[in-house]
C-alpha cells in the first residue's frame, strides 16, 4: 500500500503542472484559478478535519500558518501560474524541482548552517541546468517572455524555500496541530491572498462564462480534488507511515513524468536543450539531497536486515524438535 500510494502521489504531482497549463490556456486568469483552487481545497480539508475532531479553526489565527501560507503557497504558485502562460508545463515542473537547492542556499548563506560540500556542488549544478532551460528564450525560438517566466518560477521557489526553512524553525510551536490541518490552513491563507491579488490585477479578465468552459472547469476541479486534496493528503499519509525524506523523492520522478506527459498529451515541444537541461537539473537535485537519500537507503537496508534476521530466527524455531510432552 505504501508503494502504491507513492506511485499515485508521483503521478498526481506530475499531472498538476499540465492541468495548470490547460486551465491557463483555456482563458482562466492565473491568480484567480490558483486562489480558488487553494482556498476551496484548504477549506474542505479544514472542515473534514474539524468534523473528525482533529483540529479547530483557531489554527487559522496562528501567525505561523499565515507566514507559511504566504511563502509556500502564495508566492510559489502566483509565480508558477503566471509563468505557465509563457513556458511549457514540463519546464515549469523542472524549474519547480529546484526548491531543495534554494532551501540549502538559504540555510547556508542566511542562517550560516554548515552544509555538505557535495550538496553545494549539486545546488550550483542544478542552477546550471536552469540556465540551459532558459536558453530557448535567448535564442528567440519560443515566446519572448520565456526567460522572464523562467526567472519568475525561480523567484517563486525562493519563496517556497523561505517558507520551508521558516516552518522547520517554528515546527516546535505547532506540535499540537495535525500536519493535514497545518496544510489546510496554509492552503486557505495562500488562497485568499491569491484571490486578493487577482481582484487587484485581473478584474477585467474574470468572466463566469470562460470559467465554465469544459477545459477550464475540468482543470480547476482536477487541481482542487486530485491535486491539492488527494496529492497532499497522500504525501502526509506517506510521511506518517515512513519518514519525511521518502515522500519527498517525488522531486526526482514527477518532473520527468511532467515533461513526458506535456509532450505526449499536449504536444509541448521537446528539444535536445530542454532534455539536457532536465538531466542537469535532476542531477543537481539528487546531489543536493544525497546525504538524506543515503540515510534513507541505509535505514531501508537495516530494516531489511532486521526483517531477514527475524525470519531466520522464526525458521530455526520451527525446525527445532517438538518436545515429547507436546506430541
Amino acid at each position: 500500500m505504501i508503494m502504491l500510494g507513492y506511485a499515485i502521489m508521483c503521478l498526481i504531482f506530475s499531472t498538476t503542472f499540465l492541468a495548470i497549463k490547460v486551465g491557463v490556456d483555456a482563458g482562466m486568469p492565473p491568480f484567480w484559478s490558483a486562489g480558488v483552487r487553494f482556498f476551496v481545497a484548504g477549506l474542505i480539508l479544514m472542515v473534514i478535519m474539524r468534523l473528525c475532531g482533529k483540529t479547530s479553526f483557531s489554527v487559522l489565527l496562528r501567525k505561523e500558518s499565515l507566514w507559511i501560507g504566504a511563502s509556500m503557497t502564495f508566492v510559489t504558485f502566483a509565480a508558477l501560474y503566471w509563468a505557465e502562460q509563457y513556458v511549457t508545463s514540463g519546464v515549469g515542473a523542472l524549474l519547480s524541482a529546484t526548491g531543495p537547492a534554494m532551501v540549502l542556499l538559504i540555510r547556508a548563506l542566511v542562517l550560516k548552517v554548515n552544509v555538505p560540500r557535495l550538496a553545494f556542488v549539486g545546488a550550483f549544478i542544478g542552477l546550471g541546468g536552469v540556465g540551459l532551460l532558459m536558453l530557448p528564450g535567448l535564442s528567440g525560438t519560443v515566446h519572448g517572455l520565456w526567460m522572464l517566466a523562467c526567472a519568475v518560477v525561480i523567484i517563486g521557489e525562493i519563496g517556497y524555500a523561505s517558507g520551508a526553512v521558516y516552518s522547520k524553525q517554528v515546527s516546535s510551536n505547532m506540535t499540537d496541530v495535525s500536519p493535514i490541518a497545518q496544510n489546510a490552513a496554509q492552503l486557505m491563507h495562500g488562497g485568499w491572498m491569491l484571490l486578493l491579488l487577482s481582484l487587484l490585477t485581473e478584474r477585467g479578465q474574470i468572466h463566469v462564462g470562460a470559467m465554465l468552459e469544459p477545459q477550464a472547469l475540468g482543470s480547476l476541479l482536477y487541481l482542487i480534488i486530485v491535486g491539492s486534496m488527494g496529492g497532499h493528503t497522500l504525501f502526509y499519509w506517506l510521511v506518517s507511515r515512513t519518514n519525511p525524506v521518502f515522500p519527498s523523492t517525488w522531486l526526482y520522478i514527477s518532473p520527468v513524468l511532467a515533461l513526458l506527459i506535456g509532450w505526449a498529451l499536449y504536444g509541448e515541444p521537446m528539444s535536445w536543450m530542454v532534455a539536457v537541461g532536465a538531466g542537469i537539473v535532476l542531477c543537481g537535485v539528487l546531489l543536493t539531497n544525497f546525504e538524506s537519500l543515503q540515510t534513507l537507503w541505509k535505514g531501508k537496508q537495516s530494516r531489511v536486515v532486521h526483517r531477514t534476521r527475524r525470519s531466520l530466527e522464526r525458521e530455526q524455531r520451527l525446525e527445532q524438535p517438538i518436545p515429547a510432552k507436546s506430541r
